[in-house]
């Protein structure tokens, strides 16, 4: 029969051992913390700017006038926005401000465009597709002033359409 002195000796050991394992997994755990707060910050330092800050030449903050040089004469001209057929499957909407700067870029692509955007050449990385094929992401860029975001409908003919709006500060 084991001593009560022994019973202690080995309880305190089993606990020691407990005390141990739940210390690595604290310790464990906290380098996973850090690792995601890391990746976190990392990725917020990405987005100070799109991987993208425009289309065509074409930006916010840029005056009407500029805009009209890159994109030719607008079919539809206004003191508050222009809209322009750039060609049989691409459109562009433009919003300007009271001093006449663009504080929205809409493109907007038909099924059959050249060169639709893509998730990846607008934010760097792809999009899951919903079940009928649409997507959709929005991504704020606070210190570039601007958020964006890519919009695909659903169906046998999609539209695209790319996004810029200046965030008001």
């Amino acid at each position: 029969m084991l001593s009560f002195s022994h019973k202690l000796q080995k309880a305190s050991w089993v606990i020691s051992v407990l005390f141990g394992i739940a210390f690595s997994a604290q310790i464990v755990n906290a380098q996973e913390r850090h690792a995601q707060i890391s990746k976190a910050r990392s990725a917020a330092a990405s987005e100070e700017a799109g991987k993208i800050q425009g289309y065509r030449g074409v930006s916010i903050g840029m005056l009407a006038e500029e805009v009209r040089k890159k994109l030719g004469n607008p079919s539809d001209k206004g003191e508050e926005q222009d809209f322009f057929v750039l060609s049989d499957n691409e459109t562009a909407q433009v919003v300007y401000d009271k001093t006449k700067k663009v504080v929205t870029l809409s493109f907007d692509f038909m099924s059959g465009a050249k060169e639709i955007p893509t998730p990846k050449s607008i934010f760097g990385s792809d999009i899951e597709a919903k079940s009928d094929g649409s997507m959709y992401r929005m991504v704020r860029y606070p210190k570039a002033g601007y958020w964006l975001s890519f919009n695909r409908t659903a169906g046998d003919t999609p539209l695209t359409s790319v996004t810029f709006q200046k965030i008001e500060q």
